[in-house]
């Protein structure tokens, strides 16, 4: 089944993709989308790197939403600190240092911090032995860092069992 079928979510995400680009489903659009759907993941699958996977799901799904309820409360924080105090934004540069070094996880952990509003990944060190984040304003770097560490670094460890 896995070879006919390497990639079943990529699949039904390519139809979905198609049929949006389409805007129809008829009957000729839907059986080449159909077709690419299935045929693309098998044509490529000697070019995809082996990744980590997610050994629990329900974990991401709770990562999903601890990250969306954070990228509102960093919004109105963000806007508030622009609003009342625009003289006091101290920006800093940081380095996280990662404890994973699987490239999915700490992918998803950089875009969870640029994600957040008042904080940017800027690279990924070489090794990946830290990420270099930008702070918009951040009076305490290591207190930055331990929130990272704690809200998610420490649940993508959990999510990917690394």
């Amino acid at each position: 089944m896995n070879k006919i079928l390497p990639a079943p979510f990529l699949s039904v995400f390519l139809l979905l993709i198609w049929l949006l680009l389409f805007n129809s489903v008829s009957a000729g659009v839907l059986l080449l989308g159909v077709i690419f759907s299935l045929l693309m993941p098998i044509l490529f699958r000697p070019a995809w790197p082996a990744f980590a996977r997610v050994k629990k799901p329900h974990l991401a799904v709770v990562y999903f939403f601890i990250l969306l309820f954070d990228i509102i409360v960093a919004n109105f924080k963000v806007a508030a600190l622009i609003i009342r105090r625009p003289r006091s934004i101290k920006p800093a540069l940081l380095v996280f240092p990662l404890d994973m070094k699987e490239e999915l996880p700490v992918t998803i952990l950089a875009s969870t911090i640029t994600l957040t509003p008042g904080t940017v990944s800027c690279e990924i060190t070489r090794g990946r032995k830290g990420i270099l984040i930008h702070a918009f304003s951040e009076e305490d770097p290591e207190q930055v860092i331990e929130t990272i560490r704690n809200r998610y670094e420490r649940r993508l460890k959990e999510i990917f069992e690394c």
